[in-house]
């Protein structure tokens, strides 16, 4: 199956409900996930931003675009059977002050925090339009945007990027009342710097260089839980601000 059929099944799914499996959909290598993504990307765009994380501070990094469409602001209600996993993860992100031309080379951390204008702390749901998407193969979830199903934004910070260390960033998450996490450095990448300068470069090879506006996010700083119904979700990034949502059926 070639790249445009497989997102062809994707985004099928989005409008239907999942019906396909994984294997229908697993490329070979990263290279041929990237390209599922353009495909799908190219027919639900544009995006809005990018997602980039990494599994430890030595692994090279993943990245998925953030389609418009799934953006929304703190205190959205997330409501009806697309939302199957209500899995949410707290995370740091960065917003684009100008356009990012690396000009073929990785951006050291002073290049880079010159680029970004904002942080702003977020949710991202995680989501499968994959009928087994929680067994999947790494490189079908990679395919499927890296399993992004919607960000919710909080409200853009003073603190500035350069400041933001993933090493120390202390972060919870509250359900209602209960907390569900509370943790400090808990990022897996632990260098930010790294992660942009990585996707910086990636993006401007792959012809869609980083953008004025556009949201970054950097992966989970408190892992990745399931979330109840009719019950407020609340993030928190110390020193940074909180962002909330709800899901209804």
């Amino acid at each position: 199956m070639n790249s445009q059929q497989a997102a062809q099944l994707l985004i099928a799914a989005r409008i239907k409900g999942p019906t396909a499996s994984w294997r229908d959909i697993v490329p070979a290598e990263r290279g041929g996930a990237y390209a599922i993504q353009d495909a799908t990307l190219a027919a639900i765009g544009p995006a809005a931003g990018w997602k980039v994380g990494a599994k430890d501070s030595h692994a090279e990094p993943h990245c998925a675009p953030l389609p418009a469409s799934g953006i929304h602001a703190s205190g959205v209600t997330l409501r009806g059977s697309a939302w199957r996993w209500r899995c949410v993860e707290v995370e740091v992100a960065f917003r684009l002050g100008r356009d990012l031309d690396p000009k073929g080379k990785l951006l050291a951390p002073a290049e880079l925090a010159e680029a970004f204008d904002a942080v702003l702390p977020v949710v991202e749901v995680v989501e499968s339009r994959l009928l087994d998407g929680q067994a999947a193969d790494p490189l079908a979830q990679l395919a499927d945007l890296q399993c992004h199903g919607a960000l919710v934004l909080g409200s853009p910070s003073a603190f500035a990027p350069a400041q933001l260390d993933l090493r120390t960033a202390e972060a919870s998450l509250d359900f209602g009342t209960t907390s569900a996490a509370h943790t400090r450095g808990g990022n897996p990448a632990q260098d930010v710097w790294r992660l942009l300068s990585w996707l910086a470069l990636h993006c401007a090879q792959r012809g869609q260089p980083l953008r004025t506006g556009q949201i970054v996010t950097t992966g989970s700083c408190i892992g990745l839980l399931p979330a109840p119904l009719d019950t407020t979700v609340r993030g928190e990034i110390a020193g940074v601000g909180a962002v909330e949502l709800r899901f209804e059926r």
